[in-house]
């Protein structure tokens, strides 16, 4: 269940799963969504973000390497991310249709291009913006999660106090 609460005009997400990462719901995704930013990706192969995938470290270090799973990777559609919605609900009428994985069983984790601040640009602004749009589509029992990649550079940068931590 996901519950939004306004505060000094700023909406603030709070998440309450349902499920606990201790009883193993991360242990029943079948598909991963990854969200990049539009912009990003004008110089980004996204080779990253599918190799921290695929060697589940990173964002992904919570998963099983014997975990047998589905990638997905797509734009966010430009700034303020309506292409989420679209694309969302393709994925989820596909789902519907091929029967093989449930809304629940997914996971969609926002690129770290839109989550932290980097050498592409500073963290999104339209994050929680795309995060709403999530919860009108098919997939809004999906569980959403922010980073996939940990540039080690930028990494550093952030330490330095040369990029910003971005965590609110």
């Amino acid at each position: 269940m996901i519950k939004f609460k306004v505060k000094k005009a700023k909406l603030i997400k709070i998440v309450i799963f349902r499920r606990n990462y201790k009883y193993g719901f991360i242990k029943k995704i079948k598909l991963i969504v990854i969200i990049q930013c539009e912009i990003a990706k004008r110089r980004c192969s996204g080779y990253h973000c599918s190799q921290s995938f695929y060697e589940r470290s990173g964002g992904f270090e919570k998963y099983s390497q014997d975990q047998d799973m589905r990638l997905l990777m797509f734009e966010c559609g430009g700034c303020n991310g309506k292409g989420v919605n679209s694309l969302l609900s393709n994925v989820g009428k596909c789902l519907k249709k091929e029967g093989k994985i449930k809304p629940e069983e997914v996971a969609i984790h926002f690129a770290s291009c839109v989550t932290l601040d980097n050498h592409h640009s500073s963290r999104c602004m339209f994050i929680n913006h795309m995060k709403q749009q999530v919860l009108k589509t098919p997939l809004k029992d999906a569980l959403i999660l922010e980073d996939t990649w940990y540039s080690k550079t930028a990494t550093r940068r952030r330490l330095e106090g040369i990029y910003k931590t971005n965590r609110s």
